[in-house]
Parts: C-alpha cells; structure tokens; sequence
C-alpha cells in the first residue's frame, strides 16, 4: 500500500505547530495541576524561615516594630504566647490570619494544645481557618519554656496581582496559540523555500542540465553548504560529459583511421594487386599493422576499464626492475635502427622491488611510448631509476616542447591534449597516461611530472622501499 507523503513545508509547520501546543498545554497543566503543591512548598519554606527568624528576634528583645514589618513583608500572620497569654500578635484583619478569638478559639486551641505539650521545639499544622473557611499553613516554633511563637499563612494566593497574573495568561494563551499557527507556518516556509529550489534545480541536473548554477547565497548554513556540494557535482559532471566526448570522439578517430586503411588497402590488394605479389604483400602488411593498433586500441580500453573498476587484483612479487627495464627499452629497437630513436638507461645497479610485475612493465612502457612521440628533434628518451632515502624513483625523460603549467594536472586525463584536435599519436593510442595513473594509484605509488616549456617533459613514479 503506498503511503501518502505530505510536503516539507507543511512537515516542519505541523511539528512546529505541535511543539508549541504541547508548550501551552504544560504551561496550563503546570498552573492547575501543580500550581498549588508549589506553592505550599514554597511557603512552608518560607514561614520556617520567618519562625526562627521571630526566635532570634525574641531572644534578642527586638521591639515590636521589628514583628511588625516581618509580618507585612511576607504577608504572614505572627502570634506570640506566653503562659497561655498573647504577648503579640501581628494585625488579625490580614486575610489568612487566624488568632485565639471568641468565634474560632475551639479550632486555635487545638493545634496550640497539640504544639505545648508535644514537647518539640518546631513542627508545621495544616488546617482549614473556620472563618474564612480556606486552607492555612502554620509553623509553630518553641523560644523558651514558656514561650511559643506561631506563624500562618493563607495557602490560597492573596495578592490581587496573581488573579490579575491568571487573567493576562488567559488572554496570552489564546493570542500565542493562535501566533503560533502563523509563526510556525513562516519559519517553515523560510527553511522549506532554499531546499525545494534545490529539489527542483537537482531535478534539471537529473535531465542533464548541467549549466544552471545552485544558489549558495542562503542563510541556512547546512543548504548553503548543500549548494556548494552539487554546484561541485555539477562541475565535475560537466568534466565528466565533456570528456566522454572527447573519448568517443577520439576513439572513434582511432577506430576509423585503421579500419579505412584496412578497407582501402584490402581492396587495393584485391582488385589492382591481385597479380602483383610484392605489392600485394605490402598491402596485406600495412594491413596487419593496422588490425594489430586496433587490437592494442581495444586491449587499452578494457585494461582502463578493470584498472578503474578495481575488478583486477596485485600480484605482487619481487622482481629485478633494471632488467624488466631493459628488456622494454630492446622492444624498441626497431625504432633505434630505422628511425635513429636515442635511448638512454641510467641505473648502476641491479634494483628488486615487491610489485605486480606485468602492471609496473606496463606502466614504464607506456611512458616510454609517451616519450617516444613528444620527444624532440634528436630523438632522445632518458630512463633513470635513482635511490632516495626511503623510496626508489623511476623516471622517463624526453626533450621535447614541454608542456604549460596550467596543463600539468590534465595530462593524465583520458586522450587529453594541449589542442583540442585530435593527432593520431605515433605508438599507443592516447590512453597511457590514464592507465598509468590508474596503476600507480592501486600500487599506493606517488606518481608526478615536472615539465619546462622548450626544454622537455619528465614523468616518474616512487617506488616504497
């Protein structure tokens, strides 16, 4: 059964929404339900105060007036007794009070009785004042042998202000509720308003728009931050658009130029070498030179797809790198005697590392080929292997134009090149750099080049030791 979904915005306002409504509610429960048990504690504490505060007074022979204004400060009624006789008592007309008279000495009695002859020094009463008929809270404290002092207070609020505190409450509840509908309705707007132009922006972005920027202007730090992220996604999927591209092109261009020569060469020797033997054999030789670039196309293809996979795992072994070395540099010999290729190695001694020996051949022959076709006029390729303190460094050196700086970081790129028309390169087929990366990275191997404009291009990778 699908679920019915409900928008952000109304999301947050109901929540919020919510969230106020359960505040008034405690508010409220608080002021009815707890109110009172509050306030009972709070003016027993406070009448304990006043009745050792009375004792100190009384043992101290404070005068009257002192009594007096401790009773109007707190709003409390004080009595004093002495040998059954009121010494003092506080003005009897305060609400709350409750005194030995006529109409209520029966229910005064009774807790005085109680206090004299229990023999404690404090103890607290709680009883109904039979003239005013309301709850009153008394604290009873012994000064000497004969005398006692007692102190009650109304548990019903007698200020006027709180029945006034009560009536505002009524009138800041309602107008608050209702605010509250309205407030929470805005703020959810504000939050809802950045994240649903996202929610649409990404949407274009799904169906390959790819130049609309993400506004990163809003005030919610976390939706500007989000900005910024799929701005950056944007870019590097624009990279990535742009690159296929130039991939597809660029293969295409690759499969092309041998197929077309496959084809006219095929049909040369078919129709107007049929009887010329040598000729015939020359076509079907450019022929497989051609049908082996496009078997090295293919396999470089795949190669970079497992390589960035990672569906290819390291053999790992320890191998000499000088003769691996040697071995690729005499691949190349036809080069050195047809068209007086220099190749120079620079190692003193035999090298062994720990590696997947068929992928670091790869790597330095597709350096070596990389050199091959940007070296200079004099034909010239370096190859070193030097011993640093923790690492070995490999590096292949050719004497070419260089490169510009600004296109260091974009050679390793899948058929990149400084001229956006493609060249067919002399060996290789423009994807080993890309294959080169893709293994140092796996082997964990730095890897960098260092290039100056008119003097040459040096690659080279770290080998841990």
């Amino acid at each position: 059964m699908k679920q019915n979904s409900i928008s952000l915005t109304m999301h947050i306002w109901s929540h919020l929404a919510i969230f106020l409504t359960l505040i008034i509610a405690f508010l409220w429960i608080f002021q009815v339900l707890f109110f009172d048990i509050y306030y009972e504690r709070r003016t027993t504490s406070l009448i304990e105060k006043l009745a050792l505060k009375t004792k100190i007074y009384y043992e101290r022979a404070k005068e009257v007036s002192y009594y007096d204004e401790l009773s109007y400060e707190n709003n409390a009624c004080i009595q004093i007794i002495r040998d059954g006789e009121t010494i003092y008592s506080s003005n009897g007309t305060r609400r709350g009070c409750l005194y030995v008279k006529e109409e209520n000495e029966g229910a005064v009695n009774s807790y005085i009785t109680d206090f004299i002859t229990s023999g404690k020094n404090r103890r607290n009463y709680k009883i109904i004042n039979p003239v005013l008929n309301n709850d009153t809270l008394i604290s009873a404290v012994k000064y000497d042998d004969n005398t006692y002092g007692f102190i009650n207070v109304s548990l019903e609020p007698t200020d006027p202000a709180i029945n006034i505190i009560r009536e505002e409450l009524i009138v800041i509840t309602v107008i608050v509720f209702i605010s509250s509908f309205f407030i929470a309705y805005y703020i959810s707007k504000r939050i809802s308003t950045p994240i649903l132009k996202i929610n649409k922006r990404a949407a274009l972005l799904a169906k390959g728009d790819l130049y609309t920027p993400f506004e990163t202007n809003e005030y919610i730090k976390e939706i500007k931050e989000l900005g910024d992220t799929l701005n950056y996604t944007k870019e590097e999927l624009s990279k990535i658009n742009e690159t296929r591209k130039d991939l597809l092109a660029n293969v295409s261009h690759d499969l092309k130029t041998p197929l077309t020569m496959i084809k006219a060469y095929a049909e040369t020797a078919r129709d107007l070498n049929k009887n010329n033997e040598k000729k015939r054999e020359e076509n079907l030789n450019i022929i497989i030179e051609e049908a082996e670039r496009l078997n090295i196309l293919v396999n470089d293809i795949l190669e970079l797809s497992k390589n960035e996979s990672g569906m290819e795992t390291l053999n790992k072994e320890r191998f000499n790198l000088k003769s691996e070395i040697e071995t690729i540099i005499h691949r190349f010999d036809y080069l050195k005697e047809q068209e007086s290729y220099d190749f120079v190695f620079e190692c003193e001694k035999d090298i062994f590392i720990t590696a997947d020996k068929n992928k670091i051949t790869q790597v330095i022959y597709n350096l070596i080929i990389n050199a091959i076709n940007y070296t200079g006029s004099d034909k010239k390729v370096i190859i070193k292997i030097e011993e640093k303190k923790k690492y070995l460094r490999v590096s292949i050196t050719d004497t070419g134009k260089g490169i510009n700086p600004s296109e260091l970081n974009k050679i390793w790129e899948k058929y990149y090149k400084s001229e956006k028309n493609h060249q067919r390169n002399k060996i290789g087929t423009g994807l080993g750099l890309s294959i080169v990366k893709t293994i140092l990275i796996n082997h964990g191997f730095k890897y960098g080049v260092k290039s100056t404009k008119g003097k040459g291009t040096t690659f080279y990778f770290d080998v841990n030791i």
